[in-house]
């Protein structure tokens, strides 16, 4: 038994608002980050830092990460279709996945060229004030817009603006090294602004691995954290009418999650009620656990990880003709109104209902039962027969 399964479709609103919040929180870091460079480069090439000069570099880098985010958002924030039905959230993972490549590659180059140069004494640079105050500069700007870029990140749950954002912070925290080495230089220790440029390098290294991990991970559907989980299983559990519950699996779409889950529930309630319990198990997770958009609930009888496995039981239809055939030759169960099968543990049960008219005595009730149940002998796979009348 399963509840409706509602789909990954965003309302149009809520996805729209998210394409123009991402959108203009892009353009404005892009063009910071234009600006910026150009800048840093200036300086560096003026004041002689060959570490401003990287950073500078740096900050390119991230004009190529705010593109790639303002076309990775175009293309999240489009509702699910026939060949996306989980939605495009996925176009955020990958773009995470491309900022963090994008990081290790900056990182990689920024260390060979600083490396390059300290074996060659005669490349290394003498930074004047210009560099200084470059570097100063670059510091208070790019962690402003870490901190603007990173508050809309939290807002929408974009890890894709969070990898931006963070692209931002190491351009903030690369300056503050820059800074050091440039000083350190002007103090007399010529190799302190390529030792700089070196600790930049591994900086943004680190974040980058952190970043593409991350969505490497999310791509071949890590589940949640164990404590999400168990924010997840309490928040079932506390439904009215669930026993228990197992095969719980989560995955991770973008900015949201998904949850598979088998939910135990009393063996005999019917199956509109048992419809019912999985709607609001699905409604509870969306509301209380902020990042649960899809649910997916079976609804079980019994815990089929233990009991005895029903697959090889006949279907209801055949287990119904196997009846009729079996009680053919009792005349009042000729006259039953319907039967409601129960397929637990590893047997089919029967509730049979009666006519009320055809209540003799309880004396008579129990040979019919007695009656019924010695029919169904010859078949190992019935268990207990039960008689109702009304």
């Amino acid at each position: 038994m399963r509840g409706a399964r509602v789909g990954l479709a965003l309302p149009v609103e809520s996805l729209q608002a998210r394409l123009r919040v991402t959108r203009r929180v892009t353009l404005i870091g892009a063009g910071v980050n234009l600006v910026l460079a150009a800048l840093k480069i200036l300086l560096g090439v003026v004041g002689r830092s060959e570490a401003l000069i990287v950073d500078g570099v740096h900050s390119i880098s991230d004009l190529l990460s705010d593109a790639l985010v303002y076309i990775a958002a175009h293309h999240a924030a489009q509702q699910a279709d026939a060949e996306h039905p989980y939605g495009h959230g996925r176009f955020e993972t990958v773009a995470t996945l491309g900022l963090g490549i994008l990081l290790l590659l900056v990182a990689v180059g920024i260390g060979w060229d600083a490396l390059a140069r300290m074996f060659a004494p005669a490349r290394l640079m003498a930074p004047t004030d210009w560099a200084l105050w470059g570097a100063l500069v670059s510091i208070f700007t790019k962690e402003g817009l870490y901190q603007y870029t990173a508050r809309a990140a939290r807002r929408l749950g974009s890890k894709m603006l969070r990898a931006n954002a963070w692209h931002h912070r190491s351009d903030a925290v690369s300056s503050v090294v820059v800074l050091a080495g440039i000083a350190g230089t002007m103090a007399g220790l010529s190799y302190l602004d390529a030792v700089a440029a070196i600790l930049v390098g591994v900086m943004i290294a680190q974040i980058g691995w952190q970043l593409g991990w991350g969505a490497v991970q999310e791509l071949v559907d890590a589940g949640l954290e164990k404590d999400r989980l168990d924010a997840i299983r309490s928040t079932i559990l506390d439904v009215g009418g669930v026993r228990n519950l197992h095969m719980l699996r989560t995955r991770r779409l973008g900015g949201h999650a998904c949850a598979d889950v088998h939910v135990q529930v009393e063996p005999r309630i019917s199956v509109s009620a048992g419809h019912q319990i999985a709607v609001l198990v699905e409604q509870r997770l969306k509301k209380e656990i902020d990042e649960i958009e899809d649910v997916t609930v079976h609804i079980d009888p019994e815990d089929d990880e233990s009991s005895p496995a029903n697959a090889l039981l006949p279907g209801p239809a055949e287990a119904l003709q196997l009846i009729d055939s079996a009680w053919s030759g009792i005349l009042e169960a000729s006259s039953h109104i319907r039967v409601t099968l129960h397929y637990l543990g590893g047997q089919i049960h029967a509730d049979v209902y009666l006519p009320l008219e055809r209540f003799a005595s309880p004396a008579r009730t129990g040979e019919l039962h007695s009656a019924l149940t010695r029919a169904l002998r010859p078949h190992p796979q019935f268990g207990n027969v039960h008689l109702y009348y009304g």
